[in-house]
């Protein structure tokens, strides 16, 4: 799916958010595009689950948990910073696991432009992200959380248990120094925890916001993370931790010169 499908995309989720009902001439006035194209959309936001189709437009499916969508579109351009700079990191002939955290799904759209590389997924969305990029996705099973379109639980820790020698790509949703980089929820937590042991090298994508406070559940300590993306550069007392850890930080070029 191309950047400008998902764009429009989540732009027709935002607009359920606060509308609650959109029509088909609405959206194709507002977003420059053909009618057929809007039916696309909504019919793939059918599929999904996260839309219900009625007469001449769509509405909010009624089962359907939006806090992906409202996380999505929470600091979208900080997460697009992080996410062309991991892609940096990513070598021709990679192997990767990329979590299926919102800032982690920014890597995906920059991977077209490498050959060879293998992304381990939980993530559905992280997986349509990437169909026709050339990018082999191996998807891991588990219990199948709608809202987040990911899986977690035994069945996903025990499959990432038989694989080894990736680079492990994973979010936090808050870090402290005596805790650690932590999650909001036990389940993404302990998958992330697995991710981190079989990979050879470990890279925290976070923006700068989670550097306040830590989230309730640990993910690993920190003498497991070998980097750190951000879009900005940390607090001097920030950078003196990693420093003394050996985890090096990268960040835009301007916020360490500035």
């Amino acid at each position: 799916m191309s950047r400008a499908t998902r764009e429009r995309r989540d732009a027709i989720i935002t607009q359920l958010l606060t509308s609650k009902h959109v029509t088909v001439r609405a959206l194709a006035d507002e977003m420059a595009v053909s009618e057929a194209t809007v039916r696309r959309d909504l019919q793939a936001l059918a599929d999904g689950g996260e839309v219900e189709l009625v007469h001449g437009g769509a509405r909010l499916a009624n089962h359907a948990d939006f806090s992906f969508q409202q996380r999505l579109a929470h600091n979208q351009s900080a997460k697009q910073v992080i996410g062309r700079l991991a892609a940096e990191l990513v070598n021709n002939g990679d192997q990767l696991f990329i979590d299926s955290g919102t800032t982690c799904l920014e890597v995906a759209p920059h991977l077209r432009q490498r050959d060879n590389v293998s992304v381990i997924a939980n993530c559905a969305r992280l997986a349509r992200e990437l169909d026709n990029s050339g990018v082999e996705v191996i998807m891991i099973g588990g219990k199948y959380r709608p809202e987040r379109m990911d899986c977690v639980g035994p069945i996903a820790i025990s499959t990432l248990e038989q694989l080894r020698g990736y680079i492990a790509f994973i979010g936090a949703d808050g870090l402290s120094q005596d805790f650690g980089p932590s999650a909001n929820d036990i389940d993404s937590a302990a998958l992330y925890r697995q991710a981190t042991k079989n990979a050879r090298h470990t890279v925290l994508l976070v923006d700068h916001t989670k550097f306040a406070e830590p989230s309730l559940y640990k993910i690993v300590e920190w003498d497991v993370i070998d980097r750190i993306v951000t879009d900005a550069q940390p607090s001097d007392e920030w950078m003196e931790f990693f420093t003394a850890r050996d985890i090096e930080v990268v960040c835009p070029v301007n916020s360490l010169t500035g």
